[in-house]
């Protein structure tokens, strides 16, 4: 190991190994940075220029993308919803 470097938590094949995080970042590089990407405004020039398309692709992830199990709706909807109707109900106050 490098010095100054920390393993990861899990090793090779385990339940803790970084797939979903490696699946997320192969999203971000297929959607948000390849050249045709419709999150770019031009050729990535500078860090400045990659962190604005990160940021535009974060929003289209989870506040306009539609997810099949999700019923079609956006994360963040499906999200606020959820909580929405977990909120316990107040009782109703009746005048004595």
């Amino acid at each position: 190991m490098l010095e100054g470097i920390a393993a990861s938590i899990g090793s090779i094949g385990d339940a803790y190994d970084n797939a979903l995080a490696e699946s997320t970042i192969g999203l971000f590089k297929t959607e948000a940075v390849a050249r045709d990407s419709p999150f770019l405004t031009g050729p990535l020039k500078s860090l400045a220029d990659v962190e604005f398309a990160a940021m535009d692709w974060i929003d289209w992830y989870n506040n306009q993308r539609l997810h099949s199990l999700l019923g079609q709706v956006p994360p963040a909807e499906y999200e606020t919803a959820y909580y929405a109707r977990r909120q316990p109900s107040q009782p109703v106050m009746t005048q004595p």
